[in-house]
């Protein structure tokens, strides 16, 4: 028995029925890292301790039938982290140089949809000591009536550490504790971040002045070592204090190069400066050595607030920030405004009409506007009044306002604004005011309204604007409070009125509007429509099917279907077949091939040879074929009928060969009986063709039409059956006298020459 094995991906129901016995999935969570202790807890929960930075491995042991899908998760800790399922045979959890925001529980969550999933837990603290900060702080107060100035020292100690941190304070070699003398008092402030310990002098002395060692330790957990940091207090000990070498505000053209020093005044140590761009780092390029900022060829992204801070650890930060404002202009829009007052949404002659200019200008104030007409530029009247700063546009528009519009008012208003005497370019917008110039209209497309396409597809959401001038088109959702778009934005601008979307998910189900923009167009209530998306989902349990081939008869053959669901592998099903399919192909009618069908009974044409085998009838022949030569109509007579040809003609030539290749039947019995319909008809018909049958892997049979010396030996063949057994024998009258074409011997002529041939086919079996 030959034996095929079908494995097939599909998602089944979760109980299926099979040849094994299910089980529900078991799980058991082990440890295979750097750990440094694994102990139980007064509540019996397993503790992994590990040290920051080191590897943590963590195995989920599952059994169950089918195998289980892992899945982990962590909850708890300084973070709330999720990780990704892993694949369904891998069960273990690494993280690569772990973080103290990764230490919290972690479960293991074992499914196989057979009972309730197990879920096992283990906590992973995480353990680290920072380097501590030293700061110090200093008060001074008068006493009442005294010129005497009591001044008192805080010593600030702060770490971050797991577990808490002990501290040790140290003046020179000595340790100090609480009470040591009045002078000095330890304790723990409240409300602090991190763990700090406060060394306190009070009313400073001659010894105070002296070198104090602040000593961190976590008492060698995780082998981790302790930490100090030293910091000399002096009579000169004092907070840093800045000032710049330019205005708080700095206006600058494109391109220029700007320098920015941030000059020290003051503190003991000498302070550590440091420049910081809001938001985002420095720009590409920026050199920030000592207090010298240099930003080379500035460009309007690199605008923003700079800040120069100098730090000693004493007192608080000194700190000077720079406004760096580039000059740039972009997005030059306008809008449409018809009389406000008459409340009209229409342009007409004898009222009012407002055209209004913006662009995103830096620095915004700085900006100007120049209004044309035709070319020329608009002169003020009584009747054309050009303002600025539009209480109900943005800040610093400029409005050409129309009063009692008349028809020599039609014309194209161009708009410019412009940096005076900076190297930047002006922006323009044009606007055309005509009897044509019509509120927007909008509308979704007829079988537009509602899209549905299925989950992981593109899906084109569309919508018509009609008007002039068209203004864009804004897309939000509407169903869903304070959704956004699949891009990430609350609303989206369209210019065509199409929102293209990529691979949707059902997240993305549900009603979008679509509506006109107030700008570059009318400034009117916007008109909207609205177009609903459905996503499906793609259902489970797809049919697939797999195509056997080179089956025999009279084999038997076992199928094996394994499935594989969500929850792993499932029991493997197996059924035997045997194959007896019969010796006429499905491709054949009462076991006879008359090529009426395009796919010719599962006929093909020979990739070898020299030219093809063509299918035609009466009625799609060529007109201009050889004549006395080829058939007029197939066996039939029937001008639609087919038959299968070849044509001699050019650019064929002496010895090309066409071969028709038969489907593979299978062989059950030992003789054959294929017969078939030919047409023989010309005068070269004989003089160098040849027929030929032949058997391949199973059964088979070629029909081989080899070019004569001339165009005159067109052949066709019709209606080729094959069956089982030998061919009947038909007694040949002796007396008849047999006439080949071409022979040269008179005959009448006949306006059909098809005739019937049979052959024995002996099967060879392999």
């Amino acid at each position: 028995m030959e034996v095929t094995c079908l494995l097939l991906l599909a998602l089944i129901p979760v109980h299926c029925r099979g040849q094994g016995v299910y089980a529900p999935a078991q799980a058991q969570i082990v440890h295979a890292g750097q750990a440094c202790v694994v102990k139980e807890d007064n509540i019996s929960e397993r503790v992994y301790t590990i040290r920051e930075g080191d590897t943590l491995v963590l195995q989920c042991l599952v059994t169950g039938h089918p195998r289980p899908q892992v899945r982990w998760t962590k909850t708890a800790g300084s973070a709330s982290d999720k990780f990704q399922e892993t694949s369904v045979f891998n069960e273990t959890l690494r993280i690569e140089r772990i973080a103290r925001t990764q230490g919290g529980r972690y479960y293991c969550k074992a499914e196989n949809g057979v009972g309730v999933p197990a879920i096992k837990s283990i906590r992973v603290d995480v353990q680290y000591l920072d380097e501590p900060v030293l700061t110090v702080h200093q008060t001074v107060s008068d006493v009442r009536g005294n010129f005497y100035q009591e001044k008192t020292v805080f010593l600030r100690c702060t770490v971050n550490s797991n577990p808490p941190a002990r501290f040790i304070w140290k003046r020179g070699s000595d340790t100090l504790s609480h009470s040591q003398d009045n002078g000095v008092d330890i304790y723990e402030p409240l409300y602090t971040q991190g763990e700090t310990k406060v060394l306190k002098l009070k009313n400073l002395r001659p010894q105070d002045y002296a070198s104090y060692t602040c000593q961190v330790s976590v008492r060698n957990v995780c082998g981790i070592p302790d930490k100090a940091i030293t910091f000399r207090l002096t009579n000169t000990t004092a907070p840093p204090a800045l000032k710049l070498s330019v205005n708080e505000t700095l206006v600058v053209n494109p391109g220029e190069n700007v320098t920015v020093q941030c000059l020290l005044t003051g503190g003991d140590p000498l302070p550590q400066l440091q420049w910081s761009h809001g938001p985002g780092p420095l720009p590409l390029g920026a050199l920030a050595q000592g207090g010298i900022l240099s930003i080379p060829s500035v460009q309007a992204l690199d605008s923003g607030y700079y800040n120069c801070t100098a730090t000693n650890n004493v007192g608080n930060p000194a700190k000077k920030t720079v406004n760096l404002l580039v000059r740039s202009m972009k997005n030059a829009t306008f809008q449409i405004t018809p009389d406000v007052i008459k409340e009209s949404e229409n342009i007409q002659l004898g009222q009012d009409l407002k055209l209004s200019c913006h662009v995103d200008a830096v620095p915004q104030e700085k900006v100007t506007y120049q209004w044309f007409k035709n070319g020329k530029p608009a002169r003020m009247s009584k009747r054309l009044l050009v303002t600025r700063n539009d209480p109900e546009l943005p800040a610093v528009t400029s409005s050409l306002e129309l009063i009692d519009l008349h028809f020599s008012d039609y014309g194209t208003y161009l708009c410019v604004a412009s940096f005076p005497g900076a190297p930047v370019p002006d922006l323009s917008v044009e606007v055309n005011i005509s009897s044509e110039t019509v509120p927007p209209t909008i509308s979704v497309p007829k079988g537009r309204a509602i899209v549905t396409v299925r989950e992981g597809s593109p899906a084109e959401l569309q919508c018509e604007v009609r008007g002039k001038p068209r203004p864009p088109v804004l897309w939000s959702r509407v169903d869903k409070e304070a959704a956004l778009l699949p891009s990430g934005l609350p609303v989206e601008e369209t210019p065509d009125g199409k929102l293209r979307l990529e691979r949707v998910s059902r997240d993305m189900s549900g009603t979008y509007r679509c509506q006109t923009a107030r700008y570059n167009g009318f400034n009117v209530r916007p008109r909207e429509a609205q177009v609903q998306l459905n996503v499906q989902r793609v259902e489970k349990g797809q049919l697939l099917e797999y195509m056997l081939t080179d089956l025999r008869v009279p084999h038997s053959y076992e199928v094996r279907l394994t499935p594989y669901t969500t929850y792993g592998a499932g029991d493997m099903a197996s059924r035997i077949i045997h194959y007896t399919e019969p010796i006429n192909s499905p491709s054949l009618s009462d076991n006879t091939c008359h090529f009426e069908d395009e796919k010719i009974c599962g006929y093909t044409q020979d990739l070898t040879d020299n030219f093809d085998w063509t299918r035609q009838n009466a009625l799609t022949q060529n007109p201009k074929r050889s004549p006395n030569t080829g058939p007029p109509t197939d066996v039939s007579g029937t001008p639609e009928g087919y038959y299968m040809f070849i044509e001699t003609s050019r650019p064929r030539e002496l010895g090309d060969r066409a071969r028709l290749v038969s489907p593979l039947y299978n062989a059950s019995a030992k003789f054959y009986c294929v017969s078939f319909f030919y047409h023989m008809y010309g005068k070269h018909i004989g003089e160098s063709g040849d027929w030929e049958s032949a058997l391949h892997v199973g059964l088979g049979i070629i029909f081989e039409g080899v070019r004569g010396s001339g165009y005159l030996g067109d052949i066709a063949i019709d209606d080729v059956t094959l069956k089982k057994g030998e061919c009947p024998r038909k007694q040949i009258d002796p007396n008849k006298v047999v006439v080949m074409p071409g022979s040269g011997v008179p005959h009448q002529p006949r306006p059909q020459l098809w005739g019937p041939v049979a052959v024995f086919l002996l099967a060879l079996q392999r």
